[in-house]
């Protein structure tokens, strides 16, 4: 059942700044953030901000946010200028900003502590403004996992619940001040696994999806043991669920077998369809209405060789809407697809890119992308192939050339994985929608 508050305060939101966000030009920025952000990066950026996982032993042990400078025009390019310890090792993941961009959220999903950083008043030093404790005592759920802005709000996708730590989940509604309104459950009926991911809106549409990934007891188990549990092998996700998004209710669920993770919208004006990658099942499907107006999802194409279980994890889509990038963790390709017919992905390009790789974000030229390293602390691998980085490469249409690497195993840091971009307030580097 959805909470009376949790549908006035989300309805309100869409309906005050739907209008405007629809007719909105795109300006710049990452490809995957909230359309309700303002304030976006208009060209260059300044700093790439990198949420990291502490490690036993290894500096203070602690997560903290690492702040890379990444202008090449800096006399400290490349350098690590920042990096703020949040003093707790919580399995360090997902992070997303306000919808006015002045602060970025962060959550633990081991122990389901939400950090508010202030990344506008010094953008190159950010501040820790707020600790959110007890997300699990209110909204019953853990392992706060997407973090996906509304006008004025904040909308947590979470990964488990605080009663059994299994895979039934839901999301928590936040004001941009941290306070907690309230929350919404992943249908169980109807198809529905119950289980979720990512978030992402369709203003224009007024959609949202959701995908679906495992619960709390599988995440934080050896991906050694975990891949030779059958039991536990079942306890992951197997759909997407269509959503009014001003109302907040489940419209439709698809089977979406395989651990559907990141989803991303087609960003072109006048498109209404979505992409997304199986984990398990190594995937690309489609989110699309068909001849008859209705939303549908089907596979469109193989991320590598499926046998192989290739484990594509992030993907980010091309500001144009006719290329996506996707990493695959298990072989460290970062693979090119050619999406102009979404309806028939082409692989245009691949390279190893690490013996491990995780997240990927690349800039809204195209020129840039970055990649990080880390999975899950107890996913990573072992030995000489846990390596811990972040790397830029410069893209030329045609080849991925290495910028940079900084080694945050070298450098003591952790183990490097969620990546947002930020610049200096100063010069006309940042503009308003």
């Amino acid at each position: 059942m959805h909470p009376k508050p949790f549908l006035r305060a989300i309805a309100l939101a869409a309906v005050a700044a739907g209008a405007s966000i629809v007719s909105a030009p795109v300006l710049a920025d990452e490809t995957c953030n909230s359309p309700y952000i303002t304030n976006l990066i208009k060209g260059q950026e300044d700093f790439l901000y990198v949420w990291t996982l502490g490690v036993a032993g290894m500096g203070d042990g602690s997560d903290k946010l690492v702040t890379l400078d990444v202008n090449p025009a800096s006399k400290k390019f490349s350098q690590v200028v920042a990096q703020l310890s949040v003093g707790t090792r919580g399995e360090a993941h997902h992070a997303g900003f306000t919808d006015d961009r002045r602060f970025l959220w962060a959550g633990g999903l081991d122990d389901s502590k939400i950090y508010v950083f202030d990344i506008h008043s010094d953008p190159g030093k950010p501040t820790l403004v707020k600790t959110i404790g007890d997300f699990a005592a209110r909204s019953g759920l853990v392992g706060p996992h997407t973090f996906h802005a509304l006008p004025g709000r904040m909308l947590i996708g979470a990964l488990s619940n605080a009663k059994d730590k299994g895979g039934a989940t839901g999301m928590a509604l936040y004001n941009n001040k941290g306070e907690f309104i309230s929350k919404v459950d992943m249908p169980t009926s109807k198809g529905g696994d119950g289980y979720g991911y990512d978030i992402a809106f369709n203003p224009a549409r007024n959609v949202m999806l959701t995908s679906s990934f495992t619960g709390h007891k599988n995440y934080m188990m050896e991906l050694g043991a975990l891949m030779k549990d059958a039991g536990a092998m079942k306890q992951f996700g197997s759909t997407m669920v269509l959503w009014n998004l001003k109302s907040m209710q489940p419209e439709k669920v698809f089977s979406v077998p395989g651990a559907p993770l990141e989803i991303r919208w087609s960003l072109k004006e006048g498109d209404d369809w979505a992409i997304t990658a199986s984990a398990l099942t190594s995937q690309l499907w489609l989110v699309k209405k068909d001849a008859a107006g209705e939303w549908q999802a089907k596979a469109v194409g193989a991320i590598g060789d499926p046998a192989k279980i290739p484990l594509p994890v992030d993907m980010s889509i091309t500001a144009d809407s006719r290329g996506l990038w996707v990493n695959t963790f298990m072989d460290g390709t970062t693979r090119y697809f050619d999406i102009s017919n979404p309806e028939a992905p082409k692989q245009t390009y691949a390279k190893n890119t690490g013996a491990q790789v995780n997240m990927i974000s690349q800039s809204w030229d195209g020129k840039r992308v970055y990649v990080s390293s880390s999975l899950l602390a107890k996913w990573d691998k072992k030995g000489v192939d846990d390596e811990q980085f972040v790397k830029l490469f410069a893209w030329n249409g045609k080849e991925l050339t290495e910028t940079f690497k900084v080694d945050f195993y070298k450098l003591k840091l952790g183990r490097a994985h969620h990546m947002k971009l930020g610049a200096k307030a100063q010069g006309g580097a940042i503009a308003a929608r």
